[in-house]
């Protein structure tokens, strides 16, 4: 730092034409300039300036120092403007890691719309229901519908994650509404089994959360095909919002039992560090954020542009 100051004020006497001047312009004292000149031909080893009372006049070697210090002050200003630049504009390329149903109905379709605001960016949008590892695999954020299990990571709330139990109008029709949690025995209960091991329902009863094992006559491990199970009048479905939304807004599927809804697990954006997390990242995760909170968002399909 020391060093740079000398050759910083060494460039604004030459400038100014003084000492007294240039320590006018810093608000210090003309004999600090003077030490600092001092301190500088002494490292070099060389005299820059003849200084007299009335005038400076470089010297030869002050002469060819000064061209290269003009140079460097130059393009340390071009690289400091560079940087302020890049920080103030989102750039470079954008890894997204999102779940495969999720991604493909709510990342998907925004993405192209948060790159024609943000044009210095490209992405590429990794859709996967596994578990990614941030930072191995070189992950910028990652959306996760879930607790935040890897305490070493940030996680920003995006959304709510409203889960609700739904049929189609001719299933209820054909089978009546259930009013009641026990009513649920007596109907076709489309579940999430995966190995043998249904993962059950989660509501809420008497300010507690209770988890049902409920009966059916079709299983699947893939959210997708009891949604479309759930579509064709097969039995009741417990899907999250973000999945069954629009269908609900267009009188595809009615949901039943509201009274028991539990909290689900957030919709969460995930990355390694808060600190001097990059532009491209917070200007991604701000446009999901307002996204979302469309008071309308989650009951229609996003456009694509």
């Amino acid at each position: 730092m020391g060093q740079f100051r000398q050759i910083s004020t060494f460039v604004e006497v030459v400038a100014r034409g003084s000492l007294s001047a240039a320590a006018r312009a810093e608000g210090i004292a003309p004999a600090m300039i003077g030490r600092r000149l001092d301190a500088l031909e002494a490292r070099l080893g060389v005299k820059l300036l003849q200084r007299t009372t009335r005038k400076l006049a470089l010297t030869d070697e002050g002469t060819a120092f000064l061209e290269d210090c003009q140079r460097i002050l130059a393009e340390l200003e071009e690289a400091e403007s560079a940087v302020a630049e890049r920080s103030a504009r989102a750039t470079g390329h954008l890894m997204i890691s999102a779940p495969a149903g999720f991604g493909r109905q709510h990342v998907a379709p925004l993405l192209p719309s948060f790159l024609a605001e943000h044009q210095d960016l490209t992405a590429t949008l990794n859709m996967t229901d596994r578990v990614t590892d941030i930072v191995g695999e070189g992950i910028d954020v990652a959306i996760r519908i879930a607790s935040l299990a890897d305490s070493s990571l940030v996680s920003v709330k995006l959304a709510d994650n409203e889960r609700v139990v739904v049929a189609a109008p001719s299933y209820l029709k054909r089978h009546g509404t259930p009013e009641t949690l026990a009513d649920l025995a007596r109907h076709n209960c489309l579940a999430i089994s995966s190995e043998g091991s249904q993962r059950g329902w989660t509501f809420r009863e008497n300010g507690k959360n209770v988890v049902l094992k409920v009966g059916g006559n079709m299983g699947c491990n893939d959210g997708q095909v009891l949604h479309e199970w759930a579509l064709a009048g097969k039995g009741l479905a417990w899907r999250s919002m973000w999945e069954v939304g629009s269908e609900i807004e267009a009188g595809k599927l009615r949901t039943v039992l509201a009274e028991f809804a539990a909290p689900g697990n957030d919709i969460h954006a995930v990355f390694a560090q808060r600190r001097h997390l990059p532009l491209r990242v917070r200007a991604f995760v701000d446009f999901l954020r307002r996204a979302y909170a469309q008071p309308d968002y989650w009951r229609r399909k996003p456009a694509q542009h």
